[in-house]
């Protein structure tokens, strides 16, 4: 359930300003994003897995922080990523 470093590394060529850009907020919603998707469609078939559900929790938590953090800083900037990614506007 980790991200490969070719996987992470096709992320950060995708979203980040080069390939060594891998602090910047925006590489990090991606990254945090592929992992999300990867701990729901295991949750989807091992239902009593709670260690694994509160880890996701804590996921989606730091990137509804970081989101909020682009949100604040250039509105065009999260609208754009949050469409790439397909992730919902619920960020106040």
């Amino acid at each position: 359930m980790t991200i490969s470093k070719e996987q992470k590394a096709e992320l950060v060529k995708k979203f980040g300003k080069d390939e060594n850009d891998t602090g910047s907020a925006k590489v990090q919603v991606a990254i945090l994003s592929y992992r999300i998707a990867e701990l729901t469609e295991h949750l989807k078939t091992h239902k009593k897995d709670h260690a694994t559900r509160r880890g996701l929790r804590h996921l989606v938590g730091q990137r509804r922080h970081l989101l909020q953090y682009i949100k604040k800083g250039d509105i065009e900037e999260y609208r754009a990523l949050i469409k790439e990614l397909g992730i919902r506007d619920n960020i106040n």
